[in-house]
């Protein structure tokens, strides 16, 4: 077995490992965020990890009422500028814990007066021991260059400190079954093996989500480019709507995530613009409306609510390229030319 083929298979189970090891401290965290109140928060962050702060952004923004923006690291680094961030909430999001210019954003912060959180699967790496706080991921080695695991655990510590920190009981409930979600998702995912040869020569694609699953979205190009040498673009609906569209053509291949969820009508919309255009849709969905629309179908569980979705909709994603890498004849676990931690200043 293929070092990511395990990494996938343990999702579940890594994510029930975290809201059981994390809850106390989850709740410190959300105790902190509360005294202290933040005008704003400010999220640094790089690569899959970026993806990540999408998905805070929306689920911030919308369930705690705090504008959220997503720091530029050069800023602090690259030009040693010093915006005001003495009211904000900082984080840090880094699987390794050793983004250094991320840890810069984490260190401004903390001379300026905010309160700084560091989210990794590294207790000992240098923004564990930066922040004021470490929100650690318990995803376990993770060996494949592509992440996986280590993605949705950084997408559920973000949500279950959400829910504690707003005291939202009823998704505190629904954030609980998550990973019964999970294994479902996967359940749902067998059959993408049987049929990613489909797309051996494909040599690009779109990838469009809206909402929550925007950063979905990105995550799923992300790996599709990092182990597949694919070009890919990824698109809110909306976006896409502004002129990328032009490029669709007969057999155009585009991957439309669309679950139960307050951008589904519009995603529909556009599902029916991209069967005018003759493409072939790749569509992540529960939503039964959607398979009208479907060259291939990739399900997902019935009754995820839209928060959580983005947690379960990656994960055929994640299937898709990593059997399409298989068949185009590249390495699954260590694509050319990659590295596991990545260093930026």
């Amino acid at each position: 077995m293929y070092h990511i083929d395990r990494e996938i298979a343990e999702q579940p189970e890594a994510i029930r490992r975290l809201l059981h090891e994390e809850a106390d401290n989850i709740a410190k965290i959300a105790a902190a965020i509360q005294a202290f109140n933040p005008t704003f928060i400010w999220i640094a962050a790089r690569g899959t990890s970026d993806n990540a702060a999408r998905y805070a952004q929306y689920l911030m923004s919308i369930q705690a009422g705090v504008a959220v923006g997503l720091a530029t690291p050069s800023v602090h680094t690259l030009y040693g500028a010093q915006p005001d961030l003495s009211r904000a909430l900082v984080i840090g999001i880094s699987q390794s814990g050793k983004a250094a210019d991320v840890r810069q954003v984490l260190l401004d912060g903390l001379k300026q007066g905010a309160l700084t959180l560091a989210i990794t699967n590294d207790a000992n790496s240098p923004m564990a021991q930066t922040a004021q706080h470490h929100l650690y991921l318990h995803a376990g080695d993770e060996v494949a260059v592509a992440a996986t695991k280590t993605y949705t655990t950084q997408l559920a510590a973000i949500a279950a400190l959400v829910t504690a920190w707003t005291n939202n009981t009823q998704q505190q409930t629904q954030l609980s079954h998550l990973p019964y979600q999970l294994s479902e998702t996967l359940k749902l995912s067998e059959a993408i093996p049987t049929w990613a040869e489909r797309y051996r020569y494909m040599e690009r694609i779109a990838v469009i989500g809206r909402g929550y699953n925007y950063a979905t979205a990105f995550e799923i190009s992300l790996k599709i480019k990092e182990m597949c040498r694919i070009t890919g673009e990824e698109y809110s609906e909306a976006d896409f709507r502004h002129g990328p569209i032009a490029v669709v053509e007969r057999g155009f291949p585009v991957i439309v995530v669309a679950p139960q969820s307050k951008p589904l009508p519009l995603l529909i919309d556009l599902l029916e613009s991209l069967r005018q255009r003759h493409a072939e849709c790749l569509i992540i969905s529960n939503a039964e409306q959607t398979w009208t629309y479907a060259t291939k179908q990739l399900p997902l569980p019935d009754g995820l609510p839209e928060w959580l979705s983005p947690i379960c909709a990656v994960l055929p994603g994640q299937v898709f390229a990593r059997h399409l890498a298989e068949h185009k004849g590249y390495d699954v676990d260590k694509p050319e030319g990659l590295t596991k931690v990545t260093v930026t200043q």
